[in-house]
């Protein structure tokens, strides 16, 4: 009996035939679908009075459950990419990514060797060199798509302290990563899990991190400092560090530069926005978020390497079982960063860029920061409202001057109550704000003039 209930999860037979027309119905409805709404997430005694217990021994089909899961449990996630989704960093896939990402899937491929990949990885491996090329890195650059920018800081930072540690075996005391107050906060936890230091500089008014405040840490703690990470586009902000002052301390210092554009380096795609990066092309590594501004569907992070040894020698796992792998030199994505196992996460993007070409992405990124440009002289034009920053990419950080905390609270939970936006409160300085995130293209100037009509 055992065995044939294993047999019949796996068995193509007419319920298995039922069972997949059933989801693949209700992902082409999703799809295709030109009015999702934004949807709100519910209390956990909410969701337990409506979905109840939804695992048992002998389940409950496929019908009822994906009727649960579109009735009651999606409605209960809020719609990362409608246009009106404009908090923290939103995602805007194209339908091609999106239905790419059912064929990854579908098809079963492991992501994370040559043998077992290699036609994923040389796709993969295409989107990786021409975003190289698009960054101003030499044509040996390479590396690997992960899970997000969390962990392509973390694995870049590790091979940088690797480096390092060749360079410098005599050093024995504590390693620093140096970045700016402003930089993200993946670059503390990284810190954290590899049990170094972290100088966080501050970068002025402006908020833009330049070589001299940089210089000053460098001097201080000397070979302690391992790497130095630039920051382009911030989250917060969308402020990118000046990289060209940073990266020229490399000819007196020698460090590790790693530029975290998760969010902002697709800006580069851009003729807006391009001088704003001058100095990447310097850099050792780079991660940028495809599941951001390159709309990708989560999760999809491009960790670059400069020198692809660097990362490989860092990151390599070995073991007996591994030496059919190890003991190439194939291209395998999994010696390039801290993970094993992974699927091919990258191939969305690569669908959807070899379908669209890059054209269609340089005009999309274009319009977000044309767009953020109109709605921050929207914002300076009316009264009671206060532009914190003059927007450099497509982030537009405001005050409503007087509003509390609590004010901004209620003004967001109303937007979402009632359907309108997701927009929430954020801060600066000790003072509350809030911001429009502009990545979408969807997403339109009236749509943005609404929201602020709400603050009247």
């Amino acid at each position: 009996m055992t065995d044939t209930n294993a047999r019949r999860m796996h068995a193509v037979t007419g319920e298995t035939r039922e069972l997949v027309d059933l989801v693949l119905d209700y992902s082409r409805r999703r799809i295709l679908s030109e009015d999702t709404p934004l949807d709100k997430p519910l209390p956990e005694y909410e969701l337990r009075r409506l979905a109840g217990q939804t695992v048992s021994e002998k389940g409950m089909g496929a019908e009822r459950a994906l009727a649960l899961f579109e009735h009651v449990l999606a409605p209960a996630c809020i719609t990362t990419d409608h246009p009106r989704y404009l908090s923290f960093i939103p995602t805007a896939p194209t339908k091609a990514a999106t239905a790419f990402d059912l064929v990854v899937s579908a098809s079963a491929v492991y992501g994370g060797s040559w043998l077992e990949g290699s036609g994923a990885v040389y796709a993969e491996n295409q989107v990786l060199a021409w975003l190289a090329s698009e960054f101003g890195l030499p044509a040996t650059s390479g590396g690997v798509f992960v899970q997000g920018g969390t962990l392509g800081n973390l694995s870049a930072l590790v091979a940088a302290r690797d480096s390092a540690r060749a360079l410098r075996p005599d050093f024995d005391g504590r390693w620093v990563i140096v970045c700016s107050a402003e930089a993200h906060s993946s670059i503390a936890s990284a810190a954290r899990v590899m049990d170094v230091d972290v100088v966080s500089v501050q970068p002025g008014e402006s908020g833009v991190l330049g070589g001299e405040a940089v210089r000053a840490a460098l001097e201080e703690f000397g070979s302690a400092v391992f790497a130095v990470v630039a920051t382009g586009g911030s989250t917060n902000f969308g402020i990118v560090d000046d990289i060209a002052s940073i990266a020229a301390l490399k000819d007196e210092f020698d460090f590790w530069l790693h530029v975290d554009g998760a969010y902002g380096l697709a800006g580069m795609l851009s003729p807006l926005a391009r001088d704003r990066f001058a100095g990447v092309e310097r850099a050792d590594s780079v991660i940028v978020d495809p599941h951001k501004w390159l709309f990708a569907p989560f999760d999809a992070c491009a960790l670059i390497y400069r020198d692809p040894e660097a990362g490989r020698r860092a990151h390599t796992q070995h073991a007996e079982y591994l030496d059919t792998l190890t003991d190439t030199t194939e291209w395998s994505p999994s010696d390039y960063a801290a993970h094993l196992t992974r699927r091919a996460r990258g191939l969305p993007f690569w669908f959807s860029l070899a379908t669209y070409g890059a054209a269609a992405y340089r005009d999309a990124v274009t319009a977000s920061i044309q767009l953020a440009e109109r709605i921050a002289e929207e914002i300076e034009r009316r009264d009671g409202f206060r532009l914190v920053r003059r927007p450099q990419l497509s982030v537009v950080v405001f005050e409503r001057e007087g509003w509390s905390k609590e004010d901004y609270s209620i003004w967001s939970a109303r937007l979402l109550e009632e359907q309108r936006a997701f927009v929430t409160p954020s801060s600066h300085a000790g003072r509350p704000n809030t911001r429009f995130a502009v990545l979408n293209p969807l997403t339109t100037f009236e749509d943005l003039v609404d929201i602020l009509d709400t603050m009247e």
